[in-house]
């Protein structure tokens, strides 16, 4: 995310262009947040660590996937999915996740991001590409995902 309304690379390999013209000062602070959000939540899915990824989230969360809602209240319940999403990513051998920002919208201590995700095989072939469209709040000084809905 770029505090400027211009581009800047957050270390993950995407042009992580920002549309709300975003200035220095509060929205750039949260910008710079919300990069760190999304460059942990990334690492979690290299890593394959789900405390990681879990830490990323507000509960009550809410992902929308194959036009079906799921809420999960607690973090026994979310833990349980993305258990059951590494194991799958493990078995289709997916060794790294990207993303490129598509917009990213900061209205005091909500936000919207739509991210587009590459996931690769070890020798880099693609295994699954999609977009994300996620919704996030502002918990004290940190931002997390509230919402998630997948194309």
């Amino acid at each position: 995310m770029a505090d400027d309304g211009g581009s800047a690379d957050s270390g993950n390999g995407a042009d992580d262009g920002v549309d709300d013209g975003a200035g220095s000062g509060a929205n750039g602070d949260a910008e710079e947040a919300i990069a760190q959000l999304f460059d942990d939540y990334q690492a979690g899915f290299n890593d394959y660590e789900i405390e990681r990824i879990c830490d990323c989230f507000a509960l009550p969360a809410v992902i929308w996937q194959h036009e079906k809602g799921h809420v999960f209240h607690d973090e026994e319940e979310l833990i349980e999915n993305i258990e059951a999403l590494l194991k799958a990513l493990e078995k289709e051998r997916v060794s790294h996740s990207d993303f490129h920002v598509v917009s990213s919208h900061v209205s005091g201590s909500s936000a919207l991001v739509t991210l587009d995700w590459s996931q690769e095989s070890s020798d880099g072939e693609a295994v699954f590409e999609f977009t994300c469209h996620y919704q996030l709040i502002q918990d004290g000084p940190d931002w997390v995902i509230a919402g998630i809905i997948n194309e």
